[in-house]
C-alpha cells in the first residue's frame, strides 16, 4: 500500500513540474505588448470644416513632420499614400475603411524603418465628431515597438513607440487645430 502512495507522491510531483514549467515557459519566451495611444483634441469650429482637412487620405499637410504626400485611390479602401518627411523618412500607408458620414477614417503602416517610426505592426483610426457645435478629433493608433524581440535597444523599446506615437499625435491635432481655427 505504501509503494501505491509514494508513487502516486512522485507522478503528482512531476505533474506539477512539467505543468508549472509549461506555466512558467511562455513568460520567458514572451515577446513585445501591443502599445496604444490615444489623442484628443477640442476644435473650435463645425465637424464638417474639420473633416474636410482629415478626411482626404491624400492630404497629411496639417502634420508637422511630413513634407509631401502622394498616393493613389483617393478615399477608397485600399488606397495608398507615401509620406515623405521633412528629415528625408519615408511611411508608406493604406487606407482600411473610410467613413465619410461617421467621419471616420482607419489607416495602417505597410512599410516604415524604425529608425524612422519604432513601430512595428502600426494601425490608427482618426475620427470627428460633434459635441456643442465644436469638434472632437480622436487619434488612436495601436502598434508593437521597433525591435520584436525580447530585450530591445532602448530606441526601439516600448517607451521609445509610446514616445514617438505620442509625440507624433499631440503635435499633429495641435497643428490641425491651429490650421482649421486659423490662428
Amino acid at each position: 500500500m505504501s509503494f501505491v502512495i509514494a508513487r502516486r507522491a512522485v507522478v503528482v510531483a512531476a505533474l506539477s513540474l512539467v505543468s508549472a514549467g509549461l506555466v512558467m515557459a511562455p513568460a520567458v519566451a514572451h515577446g513585445p505588448s501591443r502599445q496604444k495611444v490615444v489623442e484628443k483634441v477640442e476644435i473650435n469650429a463645425p465637424a464638417d470644416k474639420v473633416w474636410e482637412v482629415v478626411g482626404n487620405f491624400q492630404d497629411m499637410s496639417w502634420l508637422p513632420p511630413v513634407a509631401k504626400t502622394e498616393g493613389t485611390g483617393g478615399n477608397d479602401k485600399g488606397a495608398k499614400r507615401k509620406l515623405t518627411l521633412k528629415n528625408g523618412g519615408v511611411i508608406d500607408e493604406s487606407l482600411e475603411s473610410y467613413d465619410a458620414a461617421g467621419k471616420s477614417i482607419k489607416y495602417r503602416i505597410d512599410n516604415v524603418d524604425v529608425k524612422v517610426l519604432p513601430v512595428n505592426n502600426y494601425s490608427a483610426t482618426i475620427s470627428v465628431k460633434d459635441v456643442g457645435g465644436k469638434a472632437e478629433v480622436e487619434w488612436k493608433g495601436a502598434f508593437y515597438r521597433g525591435f520584436m524581440n525580447n530585450d530591445p535597444p532602448p530606441e526601439l523599446s516600448d517607451e521609445a513607440a509610446l514616445k514617438a506615437v505620442t509625440d507624433i499625435y499631440k503635435s499633429g491635432l495641435a497643428s490641425l487645430k491651429t490650421k482649421v481655427e486659423g490662428k
